[in-house]
């Protein structure tokens, strides 16, 4: 099981068929493994494959449908952080070096999807960071500055599309930004990995990752064995450590809409606000009689809070403010993202390890993230430079980013402390067909649910990775971990990293 299982389903999701794949069923050897099939891993095993490495992909659930068949899918090199706030961090040489990095990943998605074939609906299109409020044309005035020291010549001011909402926002027009079907992109992908001798296995779920004997060893749920040169950890959040990295981000969940426009009633662009957290626009063409209106934000802390309706709410409200014709939203998901204290993702190797290479820290830029990565990977894999890979290296230490390394540390220790607090529920019989919540049993803490049939669930409370108290999450019926963002179902598999055993029972 992944993220798929979770109750939502993305636009992507609805208009792509689920690629079909086996489950490993043997020991097997190759040059490198990779677990986790979103855009990193499978455009990482593309590379490898290209340059003649024997490669196996192994994912946890359905192929292609973690966290990337969640994305609202823009393909960006704008930072989402902003690059006047990532120069007083990192400094100017390093924010130009990250700079480069996304635009070459937005031309290798455009190379690769002219060379191979795929039909994925790729554009290049402009992009737009809009000004919320008049107070914040002083926020744009230092990123066009910041950007134009960068040698980021294709920033310019300018006034959001009239086609929205009638008003004049002063913006930054970002030009060479992009958009696809990202599930059509993965599922041609994976066609040519297959195509170059690459082994794909769903529905292996994998419990550890080793280095011995100058070799990574990895071992599945099934008691299988993978050995290989290298291993890569792409799974959103890494599962092959409890500390290195995970102290150094922290997950965020992320809703989506999509709601119907009259075709060619709003510009084909990307679009994003000044707010915090902020909001984010995009088309996905459909045919001559309608277009898909893409809108997402009403960011909160993963299991920070379970208002989801109120937040789509929220969210169509703000759509139809600035996009008037827009019709009833009729996908609504969500998805989640690890947030970097210091903005930049970790790509590279994993600390303490010479062969085991991760790639996590998705932030606002988890496409263009992911296939940045794949350059990086590819050539550290194959122990070649790469002028970016300093950028990204997952032991960095930010000074500079102190206070927010502090600040996300905090929910740690608050959530172990609600180990010694009362449930949310004083008994079951409260539950109501299709809901969720915390209930203390004796010196333990349950996570408690009724499916719509009346049955009740009743798993142990304590995520498997560190500890934490579990929250229920009723748009997506399952319980997210508040520390480094696990999610369980209700019967408590595992669905997302950095968790891969389940919930304990009950009684256990």
């Amino acid at each position: 099981m992944n993220v798929n299982a979770e109750r939502s389903v993305s636009l992507w999701m609805a208009t792509v068929r689920e690629w079909q794949a086996q489950p490993l069923t043997a020991n097997e050897r190759a040059d490198v493994v990779v677990v986790g099939s979103g855009i990193a891993g499978l455009s990482t095993a593309y590379e490898l494959c290209r340059q003649g490495q024997s490669v196996i992909v192994a994912d946890r659930g359905a192929i292609g449908r973690g966290m990337t068949a969640r994305t609202s899918a823009h393909l960006a090199s704008v930072l989402d952080d902003f690059y006047h706030k990532l120069i007083g961090i990192r400094g100017r040489d390093e924010a130009r070096h990250y700079l480069h990095s996304q635009i070459a990943a937005l031309d290798r998605v455009e190379q690769i999807q002219q060379t191979e074939e795929i039909e994925c609906d790729f554009r290049r299109i402009d992009g737009y960071l809009f000004a919320a409020s008049d107070d914040d044309v002083s926020l744009l005035e230092r990123e066009i500055d910041a950007c134009h020291s960068l040698g980021f010549s294709d920033v310019a001011w300018d006034t959001m599309p009239a086609a929205a909402d009638g008003r004049e926002y002063r913006c930054l027009r970002f030009l060479n930004q992009a958009r696809f079907h990202p599930l059509k992109y993965l599922e041609g992908l994976m066609r040519c990995i297959q195509r170059e001798g690459g082994r794909i296995y769903a529905d292996t779920p994998v419990m550890s990752v080793e280095e011995k004997d100058g070799e990574t060893i990895v071992r599945t749920q099934n008691d299988h064995q993978i050995r290989a040169r290298a291993t890569l950890i792409a799974t959103n959040s890494p599962i092959n450590d409890w500390i290195a990295i995970h102290t150094k981000q922290a997950p965020y969940r992320t809703y989506v809409i999509a709601g119907r426009v009259p075709s060619g009633s709003v510009v084909d662009a990307l679009y994003w606000d000044t707010l915090d957290p902020y909001h984010y626009v995009r088309l996905q063409p459909v045919g001559d009689e309608h277009d898909w209106l893409i809108v997402g934000g009403e960011d909160h802390k993963t299991g920070k809070a379970d208002d989801q309706p109120e937040r789509i709410a929220r969210l169509t409200e703000w759509a139809r403010a600035h996009f008037p014709q827009m019709s009833d939203p009729e996908h609504a998901w969500s998805g989640q993202v690890m947030e970097p204290v210091d903005h930049l993702a970790y790509i590279g190797r994993n600390p303490g390890n010479e062969n085991i290479f991760v790639v996590t820290g998705d932030s606002g830029e988890g496409l263009s993230n992911g296939v940045a990565g794949s350059l990086i990977l590819r050539d550290l894999i194959l122990g070649r430079e790469n002028s970016w890979a300093g950028v990204y290296q997952p032991n960095r230490i930010s000074i500079g980013a102190a206070g927010e390394y502090i600040s996300e540390n905090l929910t740690m220790p608050a959530n172990l402390a609600e180990h010694l607090t009362g449930g949310e529920l004083s008994s079951v019989d409260e539950l109501k067909p299709g809901d969720g919540g915390l209930i203390r049993r004796g010196t333990t803490k349950l996570a408690a649910f009724r499916d719509d049939g009346g049955e009740l669930h009743l798993r142990s409370a304590t995520c498997t990775h560190a500890g934490c108290v579990v929250h229920w999450n009723g748009f997506e019926r399952c319980w997210d971990c508040p520390c480094h963002g696990s999610h369980f179902s209700v019967d408590g598999e595992p669905l997302n990293a950095p968790a891969f055993k389940p919930l304990a029972g009950a009684q256990e």
